[in-house]
């Protein structure tokens, strides 16, 4: 297993330079000038010139992702143009929001979407129909809209949950859990509809092994049969639907982190593309594509378990 690790991490090496150019390069393209937008109108052509210079904003394109490469293979990833913070620091501060997304939806998701599937595989045609219908509004509704209904249903209309901020988990606890209900079951409602009809075909197959009919006939009880042997079998669709779940909840954390004001980096690379803050930016790019990679590297890794033969290929 572990030389597929490797084999998997070596190749993801060109990913991440692809994205971080392809992330330079539309930068490029944003109108504005992130220099005059640092200085305002009122700065002398002397500050322009020079905070140009500073930024490399003067050289070519290729020369300027060179410099940032450069720098980047030494650890330093640049700093805010506004804040001066470093761009590594500011990810620390706001990672640990979006991963709460992702996880906490991927978790609902999953122990919600698995069991559907599974009972709809098992109980007749209309259980199923119904999960087709669930799947196809889940996958049609997008996010924001979903996030905009909770909030008036659930923190207007029924002021049970907090419309929108963050409340850091070492300050309260129950606040942090409470805030993150609707941004959760707003980022969820995809994934929950996509794993359920996965589940459930991959249930129905199953079902119709020989080694199923076999256990029915030793007269095993048919919880144990489907929810000890089949749902077994079924573990590697239902690991992949998991996996390109969560790693469609990382561009979706965008909008809810938006729509609820949460200081993930959803928020962060909103406001800095507004800025012209092109570190900050790149920065946000190069963490989502290593979360996409360590997403599928775990789900290889489910692979290995689920299935010994994976391991040689």
């Amino acid at each position: 297993m572990f030389p597929i690790i490797l084999r998997r991490l070596a190749l993801s090496v060109p990913l991440l330079v692809v994205v971080s150019a392809i992330t330079s390069l539309l930068e490029s393209f944003v109108p504005g000038d992130p220099a005059r937008t640092v200085l305002g109108v009122n700065a002398t052509k002397e500050q322009y010139d020079a905070l140009r210079a500073a930024l490399h904003l003067d050289k070519p394109f290729a020369e300027q992702y060179w410099l940032y490469l450069r720098d980047v293979l030494h650890g330093d990833f640049g700093s805010s143009l506004f804040s001066g913070e470093s761009v590594l620091g500011t990810i620390g501060q706001r990672l640990p929001v979006t991963l709460t997304l992702v996880i906490g939806a991927t978790v609902l998701s999953t122990l919600v979407g698995v069991p559907l599937g599974v009972y709809s595989a098992t109980r007749g045609r209309f259980s199923r129909r119904l999960i087709d219908v669930v799947s196809l509004l889940g996958s049609a509704l997008p996010n924001f809209w979903l996030a905009l209904m909770l909030v008036s249903l659930f923190a207007v209309k029924f002021p049970i949950f907090p419309a929108t901020g963050y409340t850091p988990f070492a300050q309260s606890p129950g606040q942090w859990a409470t805030g993150l209900v609707l941004p959760v079951v707003a980022l969820s409602i995809g994934g929950v509809a996509l794993i359920s009809k996965i589940a459930r075909d991959a249930m129905l197959s199953t079902l119709g092994r020989d080694y199923i009919r076999t256990l029915r006939a030793s007269g095993l009880r048919p919880v144990s049969i489907v929810w000890k042997h089949a749902l077994r079998s079924c573990g590697m669709p239902v690991a992949t639907a998991i996996g390109l779940t969560m790693i469609a909840y990382i561009p979706g954390t965008i909008l809810v982190e938006n729509i609820f004001t949460l200081p993930g980096l959803g928020t962060t690379v909103v406001d800095a593309t507004n800025q012209h803050d092109l570190p900050v930016v790149q920065g946000v790019a190069i963490t989502f594509t290593v979360l996409v990679i360590l997403i599928n590297l775990l789900v290889d890794v489910l692979y290995s378990l689920l299935n010994p033969k994976v391991r040689v290929a």
